[in-house]
């Protein structure tokens, strides 16, 4: 391209100024010609401008309150690692291709990293993984929710009716949004709370105003909770029910008393009134016999599998049926005796994994392990159990969405080693722990 001294004396033999305007005495159609012609001159040159001219900047939209607000994560991100809100679009833009029929290629992930990448970092305590669409949402046990979309970490704050127990264990724990949430704002919440000197537990209705989740009714309340062992999971079943996991709350003989709802996994319709078709009739329980239930996870084909801490060692993974005895404290890891369910898997007397939330991708479980401080896959058909992830603390959560897993630390719970930025929410590609 000439400099621009020679584009300016260009424009001066054409009759045009430096400045771009006709000069004097050039007839009136030539003065036209000469303009229609520098005009391309300069749509040219400005044509081979930095693209990040162009370029839309974060920075340019406000964002929420700067002291709730943090970055996605100050390491420098890979070309090939995408923002969940980006996964689906990009996808097709940078990594696809199209066939001779214009028709979009699955994206090459050989160049994907395969190590995990921290989405967000600094939680406190958070406990639970849940998602719309490409935005994420996770609950915190000191009485948050974080919401991440768009490369911003929002802290949402969440109003109880009760104020939160900060018993061990305890805190705002399970979270699930309504099918209708697009339409209705409202999530389905469990937490711990103090009557007095007691914790309980219940389950409730939230609704979305803005950027604060305000309890709106009370649909199970009064669940058995003490010290420990609070369970708190929440799932909606491929049936369209809400199941709910509850602890013993350390009182062992809660398990098998068939009023209690402690020890247990609950089921009920979605406005909290008891299904027609639950095992027993007028109550919320669908299994009992559970020392300190934490993940529920279900197959393509409709299976529920559940993660149970046993007492030490002898951790579980259960098939789930309905009305069925998983034996504590009468029986244990992989004791067998009629009328008791022993486990799918167990840790053994000799080892802990303390599994938590569950997850489920081509033919395998995926399971957060606290004290395991891994993430385990296991595959029932074979009953090989193995490690795909670790060095990473204690993990609670994982959550399988489109080519990804993802899964939140727990470091921060008074029983981990925090490092510095800890607790954190990770992703990584599920490619990574293919054999």
């Amino acid at each position: 391209m000439p400099d621009k001294r020679e584009q300016v004396e260009s424009i001066k033999k054409s009759g045009l100024g430096s400045d771009g305007c006709a000069n004097k005495g050039v007839p009136a159609m030539k003065r036209w010609m000469v303009v229609v012609a520098m005009a391309a001159m300069l749509l040219a040159a400005c044509s081979v401008r930095d693209a990040s001219d162009t370029g839309i900047r974060q920075q340019d939209f406000p964002g929420p309150a700067a002291e709730e607000r943090q970055t996605v994560a100050e390491t420098p991100r890979p070309e090939t690692e995408r923002r969940p809100e980006q996964a689906t679009e990009q996808a097709e833009e940078s990594s696809g291709h199209a066939d001779a029929e214009g028709q979009v290629q699955a994206p090459d992930e050989s160049d994907e990293p395969a190590e995990p990448v921290v989405l967000a970092d600094n939680l406190r305590i958070p406990w639970s993984i849940e998602m719309f669409g490409d935005v994420i949402y996770l609950t915190e046990r000191p009485g948050g929710i974080v919401r991440i979309g768009n490369g911003v970490v929002e802290r949402q704050r969440v109003e109880l009716t009760q104020k939160l127990s900060t018993a061990a264990e305890a805190g705002l724990l399970g979270f699930v949004l309504a099918p209708d949430f697009a339409q209705t704002r409202q999530a389905y919440a469990y937490y711990t709370y103090q009557e007095g000197a007691r914790p309980l537990n219940r389950i409730v209705l939230l609704r979305l105003e803005g950027d604060v989740w305000k309890e709106e009714e009370v649909l199970v309340d009064r669940i058995p909770s003490g010290r420990v062992h609070h369970g708190g999971r929440l799932k909606i079943g491929p049936d369209g029910k809400l199941y709910a996991t509850t602890g013993d709350a350390a009182e062992a003989n809660l398990a098998q008393n068939p009023e209690s709802l402690g020890g247990k996994i609950l089921r009920m319709n979605l406005d909290g009134s008891i299904p027609d078709d639950n095992p027993f009739p007028g109550s919320y329980v669908y299994t009992y016999g559970h020392r300190n239930p934490q993940g529920l996870v279900w197959t393509p084909d409709g299976t529920l599998y559940a993660s149970e801490h046993g007492n030490r060692a002898n951790d579980e993974i259960n098939v789930i049926e309905a009305g069925l005895n998983y034996g504590w404290p009468v029986i244990e890891g992989t004791e067998r005796r009629e009328g008791y369910v022993t486990p799918l898997f167990t840790s053994g007397r000799n080892a802990t994994w303390a599994p938590s939330g569950l997850a489920w991708h081509d033919g395998k479980i995926y399971a957060a392990a606290l004290r395991g401080s891994a993430i385990l896959e296991f595959d029932p058909a074979s009953g090989e159990h193995r490690t795909v992830i670790t060095g990473y603390g204690r993990i609670r959560d994982v959550r399988v969405e489109g080519r990804y897993l993802y899964f939140v630390t727990n470091n921060t719970d008074g029983r981990g080693d925090p490092q510095e930025n800890d607790d954190k929410l990770y992703r990584v590609p599920l490619n990574a722990f293919r054999r």
